[in-house]
């Protein structure tokens, strides 16, 4: 298809404009009343829309007849985890300020943080492996491997639904479609009539 080599690097380029956002937010010092919490927020968000649009890959391909979707796969993968490692990042060091006795007992404590540190977790091995050396390495493995992403998926879902205090509209809606892509994914693939001879 004519111009279909341009929609991956266009997507890879759109994967950054959220962060090119906050650095223009910030420069402007228009991040709101508490800068923090908005970095965090927004890159947490982010990085689980990026993480369904990874997922959204396979039933898109099998829907559509579209196989070039997968090319954008790993690059939404990555984008994801870039934003999640932000996320986490931000909560560490301007939240707690690398107050590492408190950041420990919060992971232990706090329901919400335990589950959406195991998010990343779940999602650091799949960053590591997602080259094409490791998957000639791992072989089969790496598919196994990479079944995580439905594990961290769930957990930044909770994550989300649990960090809420008010209106939880948004992880319900996110929690939907992580729903409806789960079922597509799994759902039985019809097989296609012989052609008449």
């Amino acid at each position: 298809m004519r111009g279909a080599r341009w929609v991956h690097p266009l997507f890879v380029a759109t994967t950054g404009l959220p962060a090119l956002a906050l650095v223009v937010a910030a420069l402007r010092d228009d991040l709101g009343a508490n800068p923090i919490e908005t970095v965090t927020h927004v890159t947490g968000e982010w990085a689980l829309r990026f993480l369904l649009v990874c997922l959204a890959a396979t039933p898109i391909r099998r829907l559509t007849g579209w196989h070039d979707v997968v090319r954008l796969r790993r690059s939404a993968g990555l984008a994801s985890f870039a934003y999640a490692s932000a996320h986490l990042a931000t909560w560490v060091g301007l939240d707690h300020f690398f107050a590492w006795a408190d950041i420990v007992e919060d992971v232990f404590e706090r329901p919400w943080v335990t589950v959406g540190s195991v998010a990343w977790l779940g999602m650091l091995p799949l960053a590591i492996t997602s080259t094409r050396r490791w998957i000639r390495r791992l072989g089969r493995r790496w598919i196994l491997l990479h079944r995580l992403v439905y594990v961290s998926a769930g957990c930044a879902i909770l994550h989300y639904l649990w960090l809420v205090k008010a209106d939880s509209t948004a992880p319900l809606v996110h929690g939907a479609i992580l729903a409806l892509l789960l079922a597509l994914r799994w759902a039985p693939q019809r097989r296609r009539a012989p052609a008449p001879s």
